[in-house]
């Protein structure tokens, strides 16, 4: 029987197969890197305080942010709050200082602007979204926007900012109006829920001869069906303005 020759390759075409699978090695890779490269993923971007951040309402803030509640100006609230929205008019919003759009609103009155603002209108939420300011403090950034767009509104003063850390003394006839106007007309004018309509003597006789300082004590604590301050979410001495305003209205 003839010998059976058997092919070994050659030292070239050994290196020539290792470079083919290197090559091939290196193209899946390539493709596996490829079809991979959407889903790379930074730790620190999925942990649970960078969500919290990224998904918060527009507008929320903290009470630590600029002061404390009930102390923030009406520039300060519009600076950390509302230019998100009125600086380019985002989501129908008046742009800051922009006369045309805010003549319309302008001639609805100061009481009623607080009013849609404190309660939400249209596209914008109540406060803005800013669930933790005060009534006046949303009055205040109305009444600096309205100014800046040719108003001649009083801005509620901030409790305490003027004589030296006192208290400066606040007019019922225009803070409690204010209050009565965004928190206790929802009540007093109808007489919803018992409370005695604004304005009547017959109903407010029986309270007004309690005295002032005994309404005032009730109201604080909530009587009846009313809740604490009547759910005005300001100071007592705020709170006070608005009862002194009701029960004038009733002599």
């Amino acid at each position: 029987m003839g010998s059976e020759n058997k092919a070994v390759p050659s030292g070239g075409a050994i290196t020539i197969i290792l470079g083919a699978i290197v090559i091939l090695v290196a193209g899946v890779w390539l493709l596996a890197k490829l079809a991979t490269s959407g889903f790379s993923i930074d730790a620190s971007v999925m942990s649970k305080e960078a969500i919290a951040s990224r998904i918060k309402p527009v507008g929320e803030s903290k009470a630590s942010e600029g002061g404390a509640p009930g102390s923030r100006t009406g520039e300060g609230v519009y600076k950390a709050i509302c230019a998100s929205c009125h600086n380019d008019g985002l989501a129908g919003a008046p742009k800051f200082a922009d006369t045309g759009a805010w003549s319309a609103r302008l001639a609805q009155g100061y009481d009623t602007l607080v009013k849609h603002a404190i309660e939400g209108i249209r596209g914008m939420p109540a406060k803005g979204g800013a669930t933790d300011l005060t009534n006046e403090e949303v009055a205040r950034a109305v009444a600096y926007m309205g100014n800046a767009a040719g108003a001649k509104f009083t801005e509620p003063a901030v409790a305490g900012a003027e004589g030296g850390g006192a208290a400066a003394a606040i007019d019922p006839n225009v803070k409690g109006k204010e209050i009565y106007a965004s928190v206790c007309m929802a009540c007093h004018d109808t007489g919803a829920a018992g409370a005695p309509k604004f304005g009547d003597k017959a109903a407010w006789a029986p309270r007004v001869s309690k005295g002032l300082d005994a309404l005032v004590a009730s109201g604080i604590k909530g009587l009846n069906a009313m809740p604490a301050k009547g759910g005005y979410s300001g100071s007592d001495e705020e709170f006070r303005a608005a009862v002194e305003y009701m029960v004038n209205a009733s002599k």
